[in-house]
């Protein structure tokens, strides 16, 4: 583990090989799960107000969902996250032609009709972020559903802080990440 300003990183973020095969996972981490996408305190005023320029990247069950239950909801831990559709799929997914999931959010975000890309928790995954009073935990959440992006990632040697890259610079900027990139270890 190591330490960068207030922040504790897991050795198998900086250790892992990760890179999204969507053709195999169909973006699984979207609609399959305890609860919605983890919101942080400020992306819930983003939501209420971006959401009718967001609304129309919807699918019509999702924006009947967030109608019904809000634009968030608390989770049984009592953390905001997305609301969901059948206790499935994120209320803001879409589906391309090929069946896989979309952020429709983020599709907004690429027409130019929002300038709020997608939460933070989805941008980043696979990493999760704990907060602490005195530091964040930056951890590596493996799951099953991902393998094929563990075996992509190996065969490309792309370490998952590499993959991560934007994401990581927009949680903690460039300083941040250019002394996170001074641990990633030589690709073998």
């Amino acid at each position: 583990m190591i330490e960068i300003e207030k922040t504790l990183i897991s050795d198998d973020v900086l250790e892992e090989k990760f890179l999204c095969d969507l053709k195999a996972c169909k973006g699984a981490c979207c609609v399959e799960g305890d609860s919605g996408a983890p919101l942080e305190e400020q992306e819930l005023s983003i939501l209420d107000d971006e959401y009718e320029n967001i609304k129309p990247f919807l699918s019509e069950e999702g924006k009947i969902v967030i109608e019904k239950n809000g634009k968030y909801e608390l989770d049984t831990d009592g953390d905001h996250v997305t609301p969901l559709v059948r206790n499935a799929d994120c209320a803001y997914v879409i589906y391309d032609n090929n069946g896989i999931t979309k952020c429709g959010i983020e599709k907004a975000y690429e027409q130019g009709a929002t300038t709020f890309k997608k939460p933070i928790s989805c941008h980043l995954y696979p990493i999760r972020l704990n907060k602490y009073e005195t530091f964040t935990a930056v951890n590596y959440h493996e799951w099953e559903i991902c393998k094929a992006a563990k075996l992509c990632g190996s065969k490309q040697k792309l370490p998952l802080v590499k993959f991560l890259k934007e994401p990581l610079i927009r949680k903690f900027g460039k300083d941040w990440y250019n002394k996170l990139e001074d641990f990633v270890p030589e690709q073998q």
